[in-house]
């Protein structure tokens, strides 16, 4: 809901913009409104205090308010707010002295909860990072395991965007989830690979051996959250679409990250230990150089 406030004794008539509607009936109770952003299957109405009944009142924070209806069937909540936004930015110097728009109701709600979520998703990422440093003892390892959750992201946008599904807060919910799977996985790996690497000293070799022994484990950790979350993604009976982004997210991003795991992370592992035992045996070989 968008609200005109006004410091006056009363509002009067505020214009947004573009036409009238010719005089109210009950066939058409928006008549005699003003119509402000017309066409593209998008208006709004912008009621006259004449249209109210006796005894209503228009008052918020005891301000003098005309409440502006916006009828958004078949339409996103985010999209519908844009081009509300849209219309009040190019007509916010149009409107009388002493008034002035703002955008209540749940557009509120949703803007609060993607903040919410969205610091929520990269506190995750940081507390995880910083989790496994302290059991890794290391900086770099976390860092390649962590490579895996950019996959993951990607994923998940790519995802809902095959399947038509707008970003929303079951979305966001099951990135969140997500993550803490495709962060276990890559741990499956890396782990590995360090112990292979302790024992022959050649990254690329335990690379391999890591992707390789460590191919069905991951995959059944990653097919077994996909296929339960199958059910939730496909929104059969009633109410079930309101929870599908959340399975869709979960599948689109463990199919990328799964990928990613088996192939790019043990690809970083080796080049970053692999540079790591080069530049080692060029100190070894200068201070020999040195003390000859």
């Amino acid at each position: 809901m968008v609200r005109c406030e006004s410091r006056s004794s009363t509002i009067g008539h505020i214009t947004l913009g573009t036409k009238q509607t010719g005089a109210p009936s009950a066939g058409n109770p928006h008549a005699g409104c003003d119509v402000a952003g017309a066409g593209n299957g998008f208006t709004v109405w912008l009621l006259r205090h004449s249209q109210r009944k006796r005894g209503e009142t228009a008052r918020l924070d005891l301000r003098n308010t005309a409440p502006v209806l916006d009828p958004t069937e078949g339409r996103d909540l985010g999209a519908v707010s844009r081009q509300i936004g849209t219309i009040l930015n190019s007509n916010s110097k149009s409107l009388p002295r002493g008034t002035y728009v703002t955008l209540k109701g749940q557009v509120e709600t949703m803007r609060s909860s993607y903040i919410g979520l969205i610091g929520g998703l990269v506190f995750s990422i940081v507390l995880v990072y910083l989790l496994i440093v302290v059991n890794f003892q290391s900086w770099v390892d976390p860092f390649i395991i962590i490579t895996a959750l950019p996959a993951a992201l990607a994923g998940i946008v790519m995802f809902l965007f095959l399947t038509q599904t707008r970003l929303s807060v079951p979305a966001l919910m099951g990135a969140i989830m997500c993550m803490g799977v495709a962060t276990a996985n890559s741990i499956l790996v890396v782990s590995f690979a360090k112990i292979r690497l302790e024992e022959h000293g050649n990254a690329i070799k335990a690379a391999i051996e890591a992707g390789t022994t460590r191919f069905r484990p991951v995959i059944m950790t990653a097919l077994a959250m996909i296929i339960g979350m199958v059910p939730m993604a496909l929104g059969l009976g009633d109410g079930g679409e309101q929870n599908a982004p959340l399975g869709r997210a979960v599948i689109g991003g463990l199919l990328c990250a799964t990928v990613a795991t088996l192939l790019f992370v043990p690809s970083v592992f080796a080049l970053i230990h692999g540079s790591e035992k080069s530049e080692r045996a060029r100190q070894q070989k200068r201070l020999i150089e040195e003390h000859a």
